[in-house]
């Protein structure tokens, strides 16, 4: 079995960094691309961000563009998401997500992604 698991979420005022981590486990992580996505309450699950399994592509939600840096280390089955001038309205629920294809083809769509881990909460204060 795959296991993911999200670190790095907390409390930031706005203006403020936080890099999230997302540790896998089970398989072999170089073959799956990676993603992030988030959750605030009441509405839909969001895509943010994802990456290729060599990690050579990346692709972006337009909300995140210019100030969220997605990235990964094969060698340590580890992906991050490094967020920068965060906003109250990026506050949510952040879930990393892998799925068996390599590429990002239909990247933002969460039901082609096999596996997700259990979210860590990211808060941002005005």
């Amino acid at each position: 079995q795959v296991q993911l698991v999200e670190s790095g979420g907390g409390l930031v005022q706005a203006g403020g960094s936080l890099r999230l981590s997302c540790a896998v486990s089970g398989r072999t992580f170089s073959n799956y691309a990676m993603a992030w996505f988030r959750q605030a309450p009441g509405k839909e699950r969001e895509f943010v961000a994802a990456i290729s399994a060599s990690g050579g592509n990346t692709y972006y939600a337009d909300s995140v563009k210019g100030r969220f840096i997605i990235s990964r280390d094969n060698a340590k089955d580890t992906m991050y998401l490094q967020m920068n001038s965060l906003q109250p309205e990026d506050t949510a629920a952040y879930y990393c997500a892998a799925r068996w294809s390599g590429s990002l083809e239909a990247a933002p769509v969460p039901n082609t992604y096999h596996y997700w881990g259990q979210g860590t909460q990211v808060t941002v204060s005005s």
